[in-house]
């Protein structure tokens, strides 16, 4: 049998580039609890180019419910505090120094909802990349089999093991979105 005719860890390799990067955005989404990853998505404007955060400071977190970032230049503090800002988190940094103090307020049951919607939206990316990712590898196998590189049995037997794939990867997805939905409704 041609199992090298088409490279299934290649495609599993890219299944699970999809679910990193679910986990890296779900990372990002807050819970009840601080974390570094909470400033990932924040990109300040420093030195006329746009820079992650953690480019620009060191993040930390002292304790459950505060986030602290120790800007590197005293002449980007008010970059940075303007960012964290605008960014949508519904964050308001404390400036002492250069520090800021990022206090997090407690999530209302509106707010843990709103976050849940955003993780099912993320999961459901994940999916599709996923599922974009099989699709890949079973347009590669009928045009191996249209070339008579592969016979029809082998084709069939390939796709099946693709589409275990993308079935247990999906599944991998869900386990994930749960986990963090866990994470998030907790009060």
């Amino acid at each position: 049998m041609a199992d090298d005719a088409i490279d299934l860890v290649d495609v599993e390799r890219r299944m699970d580039g999809a679910i990193s990067s679910l986990k890296s955005d779900l990372a990002g989404l807050r819970t009840g609890r601080a974390s570094i990853n909470l400033l990932d998505p924040v990109i300040v404007d420093a030195y006329g180019q746009k820079t992650p955060i953690n480019q620009v400071g060191t993040v930390t977190v002292p304790e459950s419910r505060m986030v602290a970032v120790q800007i590197w230049d005293k002449s980007m503090v008010g970059a940075v505090e303007k960012a964290i800002r605008d960014s949508g988190l519904g964050l308001n940094p404390i400036v002492d120094g250069t520090n800021l103090r990022i206090p997090l307020p407690e999530l209302n049951e509106e707010r843990r909802r709103d976050l849940v919607k955003i993780a099912h939206q993320y999961a459901e990316q994940a999916r599709v990349a996923v599922r974009h990712v099989r699709r890949d590898g079973m347009d590669e196998l009928k045009k191996l089999e249209k070339a008579k590189t592969i016979g029809e049995d082998e084709q069939h037997t390939l796709s099946d093991k693709v589409q275990q794939l993308t079935d247990s990867k999906i599944v991998d997805v869900d386990a994930v979105l749960v986990t963090k939905e866990t994470e998030i409704m907790q009060v």
